[in-house]
């Protein structure tokens, strides 16, 4: 009799243990789909929002050129330093909805042309309009191009502990200063007029989180330092929002009497 209730506790604590077991599980897979798709998310609604409105205007280009720096230098990083396949997959989907974005401001500012400009194209070399080309071509040109130099870089000096690790220093702190251009943007305006709100509020929250996760899960220095200085920069842009309130709010009622 002992002896059946001795083995009923056995299988009582291991059917618990299984439970905490598929509990901890989940959690964790939904933690890593969280990182995977948590960083693109934010852009939807300032992507929705320029197709809507049909003009860029308040959206700063350079934010794509930032994170698009900043994930090809971190695919580069995980070559040289193994780190998790959900930050990986992140990466690539990240550039991925950079590029749809980037296509989406080109054709609209294209419709917007009153006057036909000449074309500026990559292929121009032309420091003076960087990142301002015509078409889309260009900006795809432009960035494969910096993936194959940083992959021909990082193949010769693969060994080379500095060398990888810099390259990693430098992939998270663009990717921390992804929210400087649009504070700059908003800073010469005096205004967060054609900003979505939204898309600020969720990189504040994502960036929480995803510096969060990086500390419990002992990520390399470089992700939580140039995540926690990403935070700054995401309540700084928060507190335009707040100062240029009024300013904004006068641009938005004229473009609805409009």
């Amino acid at each position: 009799m002992e002896a059946e209730v001795t083995t009923q506790k056995y299988i009582f604590f291991d059917f618990q243990g299984d439970l905490s077991s598929m509990a901890l599980s989940g959690v964790t897979l939904a933690c890593e789909l969280a990182m995977i798709f948590g960083g693109v998310v934010p852009f939807v609604p300032q992507y929705l929002d320029i197709r809507r409105k049909e003009t860029t205007k308040g959206f700063s280009i350079y934010v794509c050129l930032a994170l698009l720096v900043a994930n090809t230098l971190r695919i580069l990083f995980w070559f040289g330093r193994f780190y998790e396949t959900p930050l990986l997959i992140q990466s690539i989907l990240m550039n991925i909805a950079m590029l749809a974005l980037i296509h989406l401001c080109v054709k609209i500012n294209s419709q917007n042309q009153i006057l036909r400009r000449k074309e500026r194209l990559f292929q121009d070399f032309d420091s003076v309009y960087f990142w301002q080309w015509s078409d889309f071509q260009s900006y795809v040109e432009c960035i494969l191009s910096f993936a194959a130099c940083g992959s021909l870089l990082m193949f010769i000096f693969i060994d080379n502990v500095y060398f990888v690790e810099t390259v990693g220093f430098f992939a998270l702190f663009t990717e921390a200063m992804l929210g400087v251009p649009q504070f700059y943007r908003n800073y010469c305006n005096k205004s967060t007029y054609g900003m979505s709100l939204p898309m600020v509020l969720m990189w504040t929250c994502g960036d929480i989180f995803k510096t969060t996760y990086f500390i419990l899960r002992k990520t390399p220095p470089q992700f939580f330092i140039c995540g926690s200085l990403q935070i700054t920069v995401d309540l700084a842009i928060l507190m335009q929002v707040w100062l240029y309130y009024e300013k904004s709010s006068k641009q938005i009622k004229s473009e609805e009497i409009n």
